[in-house]
């Protein structure tokens, strides 16, 4: 059966997609839901308008991610946290602790989520994690960790 996504499906198609699964998929979960419709002419025209304007958005919020990534990237973010004499942090840096300096040191807004942290920070020195804004556009960020 020909359908015509409404919104992002993992693993299925993006939102305007004309997508063909099997009858039962579509009759039992797709459709009910309300995450398709049914691909008539009519519709098949409003999807070519949704996947336009989605294409549009996506060009500019890769932009928008590419002047941040431009933006971060050049710069060392400066976090102070308690220590012990050999350099343990009492804790660790979580990804809101990068996210709330970023957003102090540079007025650039990045949400905790779109950071990724490989391991805990729980050191003091110099780290490297990754900043994930867009699906084409990850960049890392440094970060250095001084005892307060």
């Amino acid at each position: 059966m020909k359908l015509i996504l409404r919104s992002d499906m993992q693993g299925v198609g993006k939102r305007g997609d004309i997508i063909d699964v099997a009858d039962g998929y579509a009759r039992n979960y797709l459709l009910p839901q309300g995450k398709a419709i049914v691909a008539t002419d009519g519709a098949v025209e409003q999807a070519a308008k949704m996947r336009k304007a989605r294409d549009l958005r996506d060009a500019s919020d890769r932009e928008a991610a590419q002047t941040v990534a431009s933006t971060l990237v050049p710069k060392v973010i400066a976090l102070t946290a308690k220590a012990g004499a050999e350099g343990k942090l009492f804790g660790s840096i979580t990804a809101a602790d990068i996210a709330t300096a970023i957003s102090e040191q540079t007025s650039v807004e990045i949400d905790r989520k779109q950071l990724e942290i490989d391991e805990q920070i729980k050191t003091v020195g110099q780290h490297v994690i990754r900043a994930v804004l867009h699906p084409e556009v990850s960049f890392p960020v440094t970060i250095e960790v001084s005892p307060a």
